[in-house]
């Protein structure tokens, strides 16, 4: 049986449905903060605290568990820089109890939610994962932080990760059955879609005076069903012998805040408000991965390439959101 740390929130419940999907044994525990218990699709929930030695004790010794997959984590990089203890207690000493829970246990082999946040301004394009890590957030620190204790745990203990290093996850389960849900939503693609349904009276272009053709940033959005797809690959891996590894998932595509707002108009056949506001602090210009090394160690390429898919799904959700 898989555990999934996070199994309720975004990008943990399309993993916990594509594992179903494959036929496979899937344990859900979150707390539900910022979780969503209908978006548990065919599989067990626990509610509780990854934190929590008791719960996870519980956890190991009630369920065969196999291996791990970490996604509980706070992940808005405003937030982590206003209120870092949160990030550090939430994001960095939970993932500590989780990883003693997992040796107590005889546990050794987890997939990590990492980000590209680990990797700080970018220094060339597109960033692999060479690419100097110098985060300028409490949030990419934070996932920074717990890579290297991947590691140490690897080497002193035997423990075998992947740590996967997402750019702009995004979109929903084509199917419309689960999709992104936040309170408040921080992603562009959500936020877009809620103005164009009249949920929002605008989307805030936050510096359009950038060193990019339309003057605004450039991110990589990469689907999260390709997402929940890597996480399988990267599991199998390390259940076939694989040794640890970092790897970047993105589309290799870079799109503008104008790209996503006008692709959005064009799905939605609706007029999208914006409005200026100021660059954001710690905003890059530009932030665009190589996947290569996913390709050629997972065989995983992202299936959802096309702008218009992507936005397409994250749409027959919003207008059929269930949560």
């Amino acid at each position: 049986m898989i555990l999934v740390t996070g199994g309720a929130g975004y990008i943990g419940s399309h993993y916990v449905l594509h594992e179903r999907q494959r036929g496979n044994a899937v344990l859900a525990l979150d707390n539900l903060a910022l979780g969503h218990r209908e978006a548990v699709l065919d599989a067990q929930l626990l509610v509780g605290e990854v934190s929590d030695p008791a719960v996870l004790d519980a956890v190991f010794s009630s369920f065969r568990i196999g291996a791990v997959v970490h996604f509980a984590a706070f992940a808005s990089v405003p937030e982590s820089v206003t209120h870092p203890e949160r990030y550090y207690r939430n994001n960095v000493a939970a993932v500590v109890e989780l990883l003693e829970g997992m040796r107590r246990h005889g546990v050794n082999k987890i997939v990590f939610s990492s980000s590209c946040a680990t990797y700080g301004d970018p220094q060339y394009i597109p960033m692999d994962e060479a690419h100097p890590q110098a985060p300028v957030s409490p949030y990419g620190e934070s996932k920074r932080i717990c890579e290297r204790m991947l590691q140490a745990y690897d080497s002193a203990y035997g423990f075998r990760f992947a740590s996967l290093r997402y750019f702009n996850a995004s979109g929903a389960d084509p199917q419309a059955r689960i999709g992104e849900s936040h309170d408040p939503e921080t992603h562009l693609i959500p936020i877009v879609l809620q103005v164009a349904a009249q949920r929002r009276p605008h989307v805030t272009i936050y510096g359009d005076d950038y060193d990019t053709p339309d003057g605004t940033c450039i991110r990589d959005y990469v689907h999260v069903d390709d997402l929940a797809l890597a996480h399988g690959l990267a599991l199998d891996r390390l259940r076939a012998g694989g040794d640890s590894c970092f790897l970047n998932l993105g589309s290799e595509i870079g799109h503008s805040v104008r790209d996503v707002i006008e692709t959005c108009a064009v799905i939605t056949r609706r007029p999208i408000s914006t409005t200026s506001g100021p660059r954001r602090p710690g905003d890059p210009p530009r932030l665009v991965a190589s996947a290569s090394k996913a390709r050629s160690e997972l065989g995983w390429s992202p299936r959802h390439t096309e702008l218009a898919d992507i936005v397409g799904t994250a749409w027959r959700w919003e207008e059929n959101r269930r949560y």
